[in-house]
């Protein structure tokens, strides 16, 4: 097999620099006018609330540095146009209030189609987003592990190899010999794509070394009589705020969506005396691009090795129900079972109305494996760390051991467990009334 080709190897790194470099927004101080739109389709089934959905499209928007939202609007349409997503009525009122705004990027809370990506571009003379590329660029700006930027590239790459319709003008290279300039033409693109591919497969087989070094930690903790606790929900649930309470971690925490991406891994001590290892995971979003659930599995798979998994909402957002719907069918997704240990854990209580706070105990109180509690302020959290180490407690079991006078080791090993219920002597040597774990028996036996 011949070595790759030096100008494709040339191409790709130069699809991975525009990738980095402000093609899309201006990573310097210059600070990037954005609007933000929300596409409401009249009469659509499944589509989201468009009031929550717009003001969650202008927090991922915050989310990222050097933007700042200069608009938002929801643009109500009856149907979804295939070559420009708007009618072109609409793509006109919308450029003159862009004009007036004198905005350079658009953001569509949803799914952009290369060729309307393309057409909106050349009518409103500013970049566009659609919600996969800012959840991209978001990732982008925030990894920090090597696995993380690995991931991210691609999640990315994936991503922009569909959209080489838009003509890579970063790639364009004159024909000559024939006295005329030719755009990239469909060689062009095929080779952008053979590029794309080969960085595609060197990401990959790098990711592969990573994910063997995380497996063997993982492999590593498995020998450590510590169960694993995994938090999961949807970004912004406070699933960092309530991993640092609990842990005494410094994790990052911002009323930002994805304000940490990294997974983080903490011993902790539960008020039981059980101790436990708690993995704080990334936050989940609605219509979370496939390219980065597809990256992002190896991360993930913490979750699949979990003894028990908190599934942390936030009880006082508007859509918590919607939200948490999509946390499960991402989890689902990932092959995580219906039947896995999980706790609902209701967070952000004290943001709840006082008259509302009352009704939401009640239920959790009634629900099995549901809490109400508040990572800030700390209220409900006994109940839960209690439910933690019920939930992990192993099933024991009860015997009567008889040693001999000579066994004085197995003896003190049994009562430094603290598996000896009682004593009394027989006429062999002693006989000890245990309970204990399967686990503990095991080793007792290679004593």
């Amino acid at each position: 097999m011949g070595a790759p080709d030096e100008h494709e190897d040339d191409a790709a790194e130069e699809i991975l620099r525009a990738r980095r470099e402000p093609s899309f927004i201006d990573r310097s101080e210059h600070i990037t006018p954005a609007w933000v739109l929300h596409p409401e389709v009249k009469n659509a089934k499944g589509q989201r609330l468009s009031e929550p959905a717009l003001a969650e499209a202008v927090a991922l928007a915050a989310a990222l540095p050097g933007l700042e939202v200069v608009g938002q609007e929801i643009v109500r349409i009856p149907k979804i146009h295939p070559g420009q997503l708007f009618g072109s009525g609409k793509i006109d009122e919308l450029k003159k209030r862009l004009k007036e705004a004198e905005v350079e990027l658009v953001l569509v809370d949803g799914h952009v189609g290369p060729v309307q990506q393309r057409n909106l571009e050349k009518a409103w003379g500013v970049k566009l987003l659609d919600r996969t590329g800012l959840i991209l660029e978001i990732f982008s700006d925030r990894a920090r592990t090597r696995e993380g930027v690995l991931q991210v590239e691609m999640a990315a790459l994936s991503y922009q190899r569909t959209r080489l319709v838009r003509a890579w003008t970063h790639l364009e290279r004159q024909r000559g010999g024939l006295g005329f300039v030719g755009g990239p033409g469909e060689t062009q693109i095929e080779s952008d794509r053979r590029a794309i591919d080969d960085q595609l497969v060197r990401l990959r087989r790098q990711l592969e070394k990573v994910s063997k070094t995380r497996a063997l930690h993982r492999k590593a903790r498995a020998k450590v009589p510590f169960p694993i606790v995994a938090l999961v929900g949807y970004t912004n649930a406070g699933k960092s705020t309530l991993f640092n309470r609990l842990t005494g971690a410094d994790v990052m925490v911002k009323d930002m969506l994805f304000a940490t991406l990294d997974p983080t891994m903490r011993r902790v001590t539960l008020p039981s005396g059980d101790e436990i290892i708690m993995s704080d995971t990334v936050g989940f979003i609605s219509d979370l691009p496939t390219e980065l659930v597809a990256a992002f599995r190896a991360t993930l798979e913490e979750v699949l090795d979990a003894d028990l998994i908190l599934h942390v909402r936030d009880i006082s957002h508007p859509q918590s129900a919607e939200q948490a719907q999509d946390v499960m069918a991402i989890l689902n997704s990932l092959g995580v079972a219906d039947e896995a240990p999980m706790i609902e854990v209701w967070n952000k209580v004290d943001l709840v109305p006082e008259e509302d706070r009352a009704a939401l105990a009640v239920q959790a109180e009634r629900t099995e494996n549901l809490f109400a509690c508040s990572a800030l302020t700390g209220e409900g959290l006994d109940k839960l760390l209690d439910a933690v180490a019920e939930t992990l407690r192993p099933v024991r079991e009860t015997a009567d051991l008889t040693l001999s006078y000579a066994q004085g080791r197995e003896r003190a090993w049994l009562f430094s467990e603290g598996v000896v219920e009682g004593e009394e002597q027989g006429d062999d040597g002693t006989i000890l009334h245990v309970n204990w774990t399967a686990a503990q028996k095991a080793r007792f036996a290679k004593l």
